[in-house]
């Protein structure tokens, strides 16, 4: 229960600092929402005033820090509409997008990491190798390569939302380099298990390599992993930005893009916000599976 409760504050720290760090940057830099339509000097003013954007920036956020405690993240300039209605329709979408594609490199790295870490020969080094390249390869390049190809063959759609065809390209772009890291660590991890004296043991009674490898070094090789899988988990929830906008899936990239552009700062901080908590729950779960797979983690004793 400790465990969890400080994981749970750890997790609300980050999301607290994250989007206070994102409201507050919004408000520093230069110019601001009221300032961008060639509008008078008065008429600037006076839009200033009627938003708030004319008080000190301390009493701002304030103010803003005080409405989300009841979670209202304010109104958005540009859409006038609550912040948190805004973001909850797009986050949901970038949501979809993040699970498939994680999903998707699970399936695929782990049996990898598991084939490559554990056997030698020229199918082994061409795996390895291939994981290498895509490890190289960001999901924005990819995104355009798989884009090329699906408007030169007409295959799949090449943008937008739709059915589960519309998934298939940005999830692809998204988890071909995260499949590649998993079977980097899971080959790492496996390799190590491989070598430990208890799995020597128990192929010197002639337990099967097949059996060794997928019930014994496999559950060996899980607590390394899952320590990073939350980051890695994480990351893709919250990193999928040019894969959207380059497929334009109107989720959380676009809608942050769009607020950036036109300085609408409650938006800036909402899209921080769900991009910092999908960060924070993939941590925290990562965290409860790493201590369920290896107890020590959870009473800080270093394996």
């Amino acid at each position: 229960m400790r465990f969890l409760i400080r994981r749970l504050l750890a997790a609300a720290v980050l999301v607290f600092a994250a989007t206070s760090g994102a409201m507050l940057l919004a408000q520093l830099a230069p110019g601001d929402y009221a300032a961008q339509f060639g509008r008078t000097p008065a008429e600037i003013a006076a839009e200033r005033h009627r938003l708030g954007l004319d008080r000190p920036i301390g009493e701002q956020y304030a103010h803003w820090l005080t409405r989300t405690l009841t979670l209202d993240l304010g109104e958005s300039f540009q859409y006038q509409q609550p912040v948190l209605d805004l973001v909850r329709a797009r986050a949901a979408n970038t949501a979809v997008l993040a699970a498939v594609a994680l999903a998707l490199a699970t399936a695929i790295g782990i049996p990898w990491g598991i084939f490559t870490g554990s056997r030698a020969g020229p199918a082994a080094r061409l795996l390895r190798g291939l994981s290498l390249l895509l490890l190289s390869v960001p999901p924005l390049i990819s995104s355009l390569v798989l884009l090329t190809i699906a408007a030169r063959t007409g295959w799949l759609p090449v943008s937008g939302m739709g059915g589960a065809s519309h998934l298939v390209l940005p999830s692809v772009a998204l988890a071909l380099p995260i499949a590649a890291m998993l079977e980097r660590l899971q080959a790492q991890s496996i390799g190590d298990a491989l070598r430990r004296p208890a799995i020597a043991a128990a192929r010197a009674r002639g337990i099967p390599e097949a059996r060794l490898i997928r019930r014994h070094a496999w559950r060996q090789s899980l607590a390394p992993l899952l320590a990073v899988y939350g980051a890695i988990a994480g990351s893709l929830f919250s990193g999928s930005f040019a894969v959207e906008i380059v497929t334009s899936r109107p989720g959380l990239a676009e809608l942050m893009r769009q607020a950036l552009m036109s300085r609408d700062t409650y938006l800036v901080a909402g899209c921080a916000a769900a991009g910092a908590l999908f960060l924070a729950i993939a941590l925290l779960a990562a965290d409860i599976a790493h201590a369920l797979a290896d107890p020590r983690a959870a009473a800080g004793i270093a394996p």
